[in-house]
Formats: C-alpha cells, sequence, structure tokens
C-alpha cells in the first residue's frame, strides 16, 4: 500500500518504475530480440527499423518514435503523465541497450518458451507501471488514450490490439510468419497478464444470500462492518416471500463470511460471484484516467 508521505509516495512509484522498466528489459534482450519474436508496439517497429538500419539502436529509435504520441499524451493527462512516463520510456530504453551491451543472450532452443516467459513478463512490466500511472510509450500509451473513447475495453485487449497490427506488419515486412504468430501468442499473454496486476488488485466477490434467518444474518454481517444491501425475493416453489442479502467484499473475507453465515443457517443458499471492480466506500473510486 501507498504511503501518505508525498515524498515516500514518489519514492515508491519511481520505484517501481525502475523495477518495471528493469523486467521489460531483460524480457526484450531474453526472449524476444534473441528469438526475431516482435514485440508489438513501438519496440516492434524500432526492431524493424533496427532489422532495416543496423547503425540505429532499438532502445534510441523507440524514443524518437514516442515524440509525437507524448505530446498528445501530456494534453489529456497533464505533465505528471509526461514526467513518469519519460522517465519509465528513457530507463527502460537505456536499459535495453545497456544490457544488450553487457550481455547477449542466445536463442532459445524452443521459441514457444520464449513467447510464455517474454509475455509474462512484459505484463508484468507493463501493469506494474500502469499502476503507477506511467507507461513505456508506444503502444501501452496509445491504448491509455484509447481508453478514454473505448471505456467498455480492459487496458490489456486494447494493448494486445496494436500489438497484434504491429506484429502481421513485421510478418509482412520479413515474410517470417512463424515468427509474427509467436509474438501474437506472446502478446496476447502479456495482455492477459496485464489486466491480472491492473485490475487484480481491485478484483472484488459478491455474495446473495437466500435465507429465512436474514436478520440475524444481516446483523453478524453488518459486525464485520460489510455493507449489506436488502433485496425483496420470492421463492419460486413454496411462493413465500424472502430477504436476499446482497454483500460485496474482499477475497480474503470470504471465509469468514460463509462461517458467519452457516453457523447461524447451515441451509443458507450462498451464491458468491467475481465482481470485476467494486467502486465505493471501502473499494476503488472513479476517476477520469482510471483504467
Amino acid at each position: 500500500m501507498k504511503s501518505k508521505n508525498p515524498i515516500l509516495r514518489v519514492l515508491y512509484d519511481y520505484g517501481v518504475i525502475v523495477l518495471g522498466c528493469a523486467i521489460y528489459a531483460v524480457s526484450f534482450n531474453w526472449f524476444f530480440q534473441p528469438n526475431n519474436i516482435s514485440m508489438g508496439g513501438f519496440t516492434g517497429v524500432a526492431q524493424i527499423i533496427n532489422r532495416l538500419v543496423p547503425v540505429m539502436p532499438v532502445g534510441v529509435t523507440s524514443i524518437l518514435l514516442n515524440i509525437p504520441l507524448f505530446i498528445i499524451g501530456v494534453r489529456k493527462q497533464g505533465v505528471k503523465l509526461l514526467v513518469a512516463s519519460l522517465s519509465a520510456m528513457g530507463v527502460s530504453s537505456l536499459m535495453i541497450d545497456g544490457l544488450n551491451m553487457v550481455y547477449t543472450f542466445q536463442p532459445m532452443e524452443e521459441p514457444l518458451l520464449a513467447c510464455i516467459y517474454g509475455g509474462v513478463l512484459v505484463g508484468v512490466s507493463m501493469g506494474l507501471l500502469m499502476t503507477v500511472g506511467a507507461t513505456t510509450g508506444g503502444s501501452d500509451l496509445a491504448a491509455r488514450l484509447l481508453k478514454y473513447k473505448l471505456r467498455h475495453l480492459s487496458i490489456g485487449r486494447l494493448c494486445l490490439g496494436i500489438d497484434v497490427s504491429v506484429i502481421c506488419l513485421y510478418a509482412i515486412t520479413f515474410r517470417s510468419v512463424n515468427n509474427a504468430l509467436y509474438g501474437i501468442i506472446a502478446m496476447y499473454i502479456s495482455s492477459l497478464t496485464m489486466d491480472m496486476v491492473i485490475y487484480g488488485s481491485i478484483n472484488a466477490k459478491m455474495a446473495y444470500i437466500i435465507s429465512g434467518r436474514s436478520e440475524e444474518i444481516l446483523k453478524a454481517l453488518l459486525e464485520m462492518n460489510l455493507g449489506i444491501t436488502l433485496l425483496e425475493g420470492r421463492g419460486g416453489f413454496s411462493g413465500d416471500k424472502k430477504q436476499v442479502v446482497l454483500c460485496a467484499f474482499k477475497r480474503s473475507q470470504i471465509a469468514p463470511i460463509k462461517a458467519a453465515v452457516t453457523t447461524i443457517d447451515p441451509g443458507a443458499f450462498i451464491i458468491v460471484c467475481e465482481a470485476h471492480e467494486v467502486l465505493g466506500e471501502g473499494f476503488g473510486e472513479y476517476s477520469p484516467d482510471s483504467l
């Protein structure tokens, strides 16, 4: 959890940025570059340019490509995005080129393993950066800006769409269908991992509790400081009126809730559902810049 102290919060944010950039650089140099797997985004475009013009390093080329996108991003999200994302882009680009100068990774015998592990690491790195309001530019920043128009799509899905387009261009340019297909697999895994990192921490669960002793259950759950809503229901077979207890809670609270309900009424129906996102007291807050 972030500290309320502004100095510690800034240190935390930039610590996460450095960690995310390091993971990103390792994944690129270890799994993508030596196996000729397109990474998608502007890094993938930089790969294409680097192949055509070897004197242009991937990291430096990526920075140059990102400049127009950052100008648009600052207009949308202000200077904070510029500072955090420029830091992330600069650090990740320097780490990519620096690591490549220090150590050269050899191609893996099984490209599918490179796709899986590379995709997971890239997803983790991108998710970490976005949780502190930063990106490395390219598809990440483009997806963040598209999110304003396409609110119904997750950030991972938007990144996937952009990355697949770049990978297809990679395949057409170099006529390397297999490597492009491997790249699509890696980016799909990356999108799932990214969504897990970004949204996983705010996922919650929701329970419908149907019991003839709803008042006692209500009191027990209120003592656990949970928000409760009572719904009017009627039994489909008996026709009896019933109160349905609706409760949203964090994942760690599921066991105490089930224990409390079954202690009061062992025959209670408890229907537990996934709640992708919960906004309100005790959970998240809505922001126009939220992912």
